[in-house]
């Protein structure tokens, strides 16, 4: 069985206020490297596959601390590319209790904003591959990022890679004279696992419903392509404590996870790359999609405990909150 999972999409420095902090209050920042779609090949990286990430950074010591970050963490980064721009930022202040976590993006601009048609041989690159994984955060942030993103759909189309989209769509994002309407349906036509709420598609392809079921049933009929369409519901009780539960839907029966009371939760970015990565750690593997979501469900709920955006988790872990033993205790 091919074992590579190959990713597409933007990092940025992710600059933190200290503890609880609030902007106003920081005197300094924790630095550290993410991106959604990068997340997850590190996440699939710690699960024992090979994993690849595709991206472009500004071709000076940022680029380079990113791409050294990567490498620690075992992906494959023979494909970046590099240029003159400059590395996209965002800014978090942690929330707790009441108060809410805050998120301020500084990406205009960005290196992977430049990101050009053609520049990326993803034939070489999609041949032994297993898996390609796309979000909707790429399309939104160029016509250039839009465009090489279909660009690999249609190589992994081309070489039997079985695609995954994470929808999550983004309002604010789209600011180059296209809107979401006008790029996503192609590429979600491309797509065989889509991770989506019904806002998300609502505002990509114009189904709407009352309920997930519903409108899943609807896209997938739209769509034939799409196999399996899946999402997480969170209820925010606090910034502190959520609780947290996940359903596969597969055109005929839908399949629910355990809810997770996430309670002292010490960082909630990155969790739906946590559960975007249990699903593709799940059907690669060959589970049925009880045991899958049931496993993207505990990979999500244990990515709450980690600070930063990455779930830094073994399969061994995930399978172990699932089965519910050694929960909070000190393991020697």
């Amino acid at each position: 069985m091919k074992k590579k999972i190959v990713t597409f999409g933007e990092i940025m420095l992710r600059l933190s206020a200290p503890g609880f902090a609030r902007f106003t209050q920081a005197k300094s920042f924790d630095a550290m490297y993410a991106g959604s779609e990068a997340n997850v090949a590190v996440s699939m990286r710690n699960f024992g596959f090979e994993a690849a990430h595709v991206t472009r950074f500004p071709s000076n010591d940022l680029g380079k601390a990113a791409t050294q970050t990567l490498q620690r963490n075992g992906v494959d980064t023979r494909h970046i590319l590099y240029g003159d721009e400059r590395m996209g930022l965002y800014f978090l202040e942690n929330g707790a209790m009441q108060r809410s976590s805050r998120i301020i993006y500084d990406r205009f601009d960005s290196a992977f904003a430049h990101i050009a048609p053609g520049s990326v041989d993803w034939d070489s690159i999609m041949k032994d591959a297993a898996w390609f994984h796309w979000t909707g955060i790429t399309p939104a942030i160029s016509e250039g990022a839009a465009t090489v993103c279909r660009e690999a759909l249609v190589s992994a189309r081309k070489h039997g890679v079985m695609i995954s989209g994470d929808i999550n769509y983004r309002r604010n994002l789209w600011q180059y004279g296209k809107t979401a309407r006008d790029i996503m349906p192609e590429l979600i036509q491309l797509t065989d696992r889509v991770v989506a709420g019904i806002t998300d598609f609502e505002n990509c392809i114009g189904v709407s419903g009352k309920t997930f079921e519903e409108v899943s049933h609807h896209a997938m009929k739209q769509y034939p392509n799409i196999q399996k369409v899946s999402c997480t519901y969170r209820e925010s009780i606090s910034s502190s404590h959520n609780n947290v539960s996940a359903v596969i839907w597969n055109g005929k029966t839908l399949s629910t996870s355990k809810t997770y009371a996430l309670t002292h939760i010490v960082d909630r970015v990155g969790g739906g790359d946590a559960f975007m990565a249990g699903l593709i750690y799940g059907w690669l593997t060959g589970k049925t999609d009880e045991q899958t979501v049931e496993f993207a469900a505990a990979a999500t709920a244990l990515k709450h405990s980690i600070e930063g955006d990455v779930n830094l988790v073994s399969v061994e872990e995930v399978e172990t909150l699932m089965k519910g033993e050694n929960i909070g205790k000190l393991l020697r």
